[in-house]
């Protein structure tokens, strides 16, 4: 097989393009993908059957995207159904989920006669990384266009769904359900080292078994360890963005700092040398009356100083 990447790694990293598309691109494996939209839609109509669509008009070559669409799909009814695992932050990338939404609404055009009634598009998105910062707990997002007035959804057939990846911090004995328990996994799956206890359902035994790279044939892992490489390429770049920008606004922060604090310094130096300067000059004049004689009361009056202030003098 070749030189492992990493020791410790026995399964495989969702978030590259490879590792997606393996575990939920395939026929092989639909199944999964099946499971993983039906725990993400509890409460809508159960899911029977996947049919997979061509995504050639939606990709671009991996080592320039940020985000694929990797799977595109359609359900028993023909509602269509994208899924992206975008692996890095962009900073439109609300405008390009929009974007490519319109492809299968498009499709649906027919010619000559048509009523314009469309089948329901669902855009998934599985993040990784973060862009509500608000709520620090609240990393599922379900998004339809809604009147702001009356609060209601004016058109439940497009539906845009965001999964906050990093907030995801639930450990095994917090998985209540389905859908924790697939977020656990993509969160989780090249940390563990096998199957863990709570994962009993036979989706799950499946998914451990497809995921394990020792079990890639040669073309597979030449093609993992690829996409790897660019997964990982893209991460350290992210890193030095990331470094420079805080590198950037510490020394930015610093020299405004600086320039407040020496001022700010200026102005209280001053200022208390000022008044220093004064307490000073009004003992002076305070011991110099108090030496002619003159009655307390009437220094305090001409000095500012206290009674006790002058009787130490």
């Amino acid at each position: 097989m070749g030189k492992k990447i990493f020791n410790e790694d026995r399964y495989v990293n969702p978030y590259t393009d490879f590792g997606f598309k393996k575990l939920f691109g395939t026929e092989m494996n639909k199944d999964l993908l099946l499971s993983f939209i039906n725990s993400l839609l509890h409460g809508k109509e159960k899911i029977k059957s996947l049919t997979y669509l061509n995504t050639e008009h939606l990709g671009i070559s991996e080592a320039d995207r940020r985000a694929v669409f990797d799977v595109y799909c359609e359900n028993e009814r023909e509602e269509k159904i994208l899924v992206e695992m975008q692996r890095g932050e962009q900073q439109f990338f609300k405008d390009r989920s929009l974007y490519y939404s319109t492809f299968p609404i498009q499709e649906q055009g027919k010619k000559g006669s048509w009523d314009y009634q469309l089948k329901a598009v669902y855009v998934i998105g599985i993040l990784n990384f973060t862009f509500d910062h608000k709520h620090d707990t609240y990393y599922h997002h379900e998004v339809q266009l809604t009147d702001r007035k009356t609060q209601e959804v004016f058109y439940n057939k497009l539906t845009f769904i965001y999964l906050e990846m990093p907030k995801f911090n639930k450990q095994e004995n917090e998985l209540s359900n389905m859908f924790d328990k697939w977020l656990f996994v993509l969160r989780n799956l090249t940390r563990l080292m096998e199957k863990p206890a709570a994962l009993q359902e036979r989706v799950f035994t499946k998914l451990f078994k497809a995921a394990e790279i020792a079990k890639f044939t040669k073309e597979e892992y030449d093609r993992y360890e690829e996409s790897l490489k660019v997964y990982r390429d893209w991460q350290n770049t992210i890193a030095t963005a990331e470094h420079k920008a805080l590198e950037r606004g510490l020394r930015r922060g610093l020299e405004q700092g600086l320039e407040q604090g020496l001022k700010q310094g200026l102005e209280q130096g001053l200022e208390q040398g000022f008044e220093q300067g004064e307490q000073h000059k009004a003992k002076v004049i305070a011991l110099q009356m108090k030496s002619n004689g003159i009655p307390t009361n009437i220094i305090v009056q001409c000095t500012g100083l206290n009674a006790n202030e002058i009787e130490k003098l």
